[in-house]
């Protein structure tokens, strides 16, 4: 099992948790602003540490990113198999085409 796919089943598991013994669930708890507003903020933490020279910070920030992202995921019932279906279906297409498909949505 990937680190990805243990990420999914941890934020799956703090589903139920205790809102005061879980980080996951307290997000959970306050609903999609709260976690939509700590995405805002992990990506702009990214875009800062990617002016900056220092490629640990900007890993660290990236991995901040994804992991709210995958919290936001869980908590809209979206799994990993979604994603990486999602992924795949755009892999091999040019990202100018796939926006162009998109317009036509």
């Amino acid at each position: 099992m990937d680190i990805f796919s243990t990420l999914f089943e941890t934020i799956e598991d703090r589903k139920g948790k205790d809102p005061k013994e879980s980080y996951v669930s307290s997000l959970m708890a306050k609903g999609t602003e709260k976690i939509n507003s700590k995405i805002t903020e992990e990506a702009a933490e990214t875009c800062e540490a990617a002016l900056e020279n220092d490629k640990e910070h900007l890993i660290y920030e990236i991995c901040d990113l994804i992991f709210h992202t995958f919290v936001l995921a869980g908590y809209k019932n979206i799994t990993l198999d979604d994603i990486r279906k999602e992924l795949e279906r755009r892999h091999g297409t040019s990202g100018l085409t796939e926006k162009a498909q998109r317009g036509n949505k």
